[in-house]
């Protein structure tokens, strides 16, 4: 279901903080414009933790309609709360999304058994298609390679990964340990290269916000197996990857965004903020170094 570039779309706020709606339609149409091959709306670049879930899920209906069905759309509904995490995925059903994007319990730390009977309960509320999502760095809950191969054979409808563990070894061990055909999706931009080498077959993209094409392009390389020409995306795009986040994601990207988009709104909720003079300076760089400026 998901391949290729796929970018954790950023989120549009007004100057007074309010979602605007006709940025984020404007951008969604340039990335499936640009190539991307699915949409993640509501993740956590899209500043999710900042929304309601009246905002949250009316976003992913507003991501699911500009859409239009072109590529699939891919939501974000994890909590730390099981019966929350319930009523999110049946809100992305509604909405129309393809599948949902969900982290294991954060904050309150579940054991492994923890996490397999919070996505047991999940999966059986609904069958929407689930994609896990192993960020311990963010979650500091780090999904077992044993673990995700009990919940891939035992709930046919999790269909995948989005590794953001920064651990290259997985990609093997998890293709080795789950059924065949089990997704597995790079979180990491300036790690996709390797993911890619041993088993990935994408990324759900922070660097595909500002630089979509030539995302889907380094993918695209990948998925023929022209790692020549992989490697050569890879090094123009690697300064951009790192510049992302010289400072608190997603401001550094709204800032690289906003200077590809001069249209697109500058505005962040806190706490989150405006990225620094030595992070915009790095992004600068970056944008110059792949050609983008």
């Amino acid at each position: 279901m998901f391949s290729g570039s796929i970018p954790a779309l950023v989120t549009p706020f007004a100057a007074d903080g309010s979602f605007d709606e006709r940025a984020y339609r404007d951008f969604v149409e340039w990335q499936i414009a640009e190539g991307s091959a699915g949409l993640v709306p509501v993740g956590t670049t899209g500043e999710a933790a900042t929304l309601t879930a009246e905002e949250h899920f009316h976003i992913v209906g507003v991501c699911v309609d500009q859409a239009r069905g072109r590529v699939p759309v891919l939501a974000g509904a994890g909590s730390n709360d099981t019966r929350v995490a319930i009523h999110n995925i049946k809100a992305a059903k509604a909405a129309g999304a393809d599948a949902a994007l969900m982290v294991p319990p954060y904050y309150n730390r579940p054991n492994q058994e923890g996490i397999f009977r919070h996505f047991e309960a999940v999966a059986g509320s609904c069958d929407l298609p689930i994609v896990l999502y192993n960020v311990p760095g963010r979650t500091v809950t780090d999904i077992a390679v044993e673990t995700v191969a009990r919940i891939a054979h035992a709930m046919p409808s999790v269909i995948g990964i989005k590794d953001a563990t920064g651990v290259i070894q997985r990609v093997s061990a998890q293709r080795a340990a789950c059924p065949e055909g089990f997704e597995q999706l790079s979180g990491n931009d300036d790690m996709a290269l390797a993911f890619n080498a041993t088993g990935g077959i994408g990324c759900i993209s922070v660097t595909a916000n500002v630089a979509p094409r030539l995302c889907a392009e380094f993918q695209a390389a990948c998925a023929a197996g022209d790692y020549v020409e992989a490697l050569a995306l890879h090094d123009r795009l690697f300064a951009l990857h790192v510049a992302l986040f010289t400072d608190a994601s997603p401001g550094p990207v709204k800032y690289a965004v906003n200077k590809i988009r001069p249209d697109f709104p500058k505005a962040l909720r806190l706490p989150m903020t405006w990225p620094s003079d030595a992070s915009q300076r790095a992004v600068d760089a970056g944008l110059a170094a792949a050609g983008l400026a």
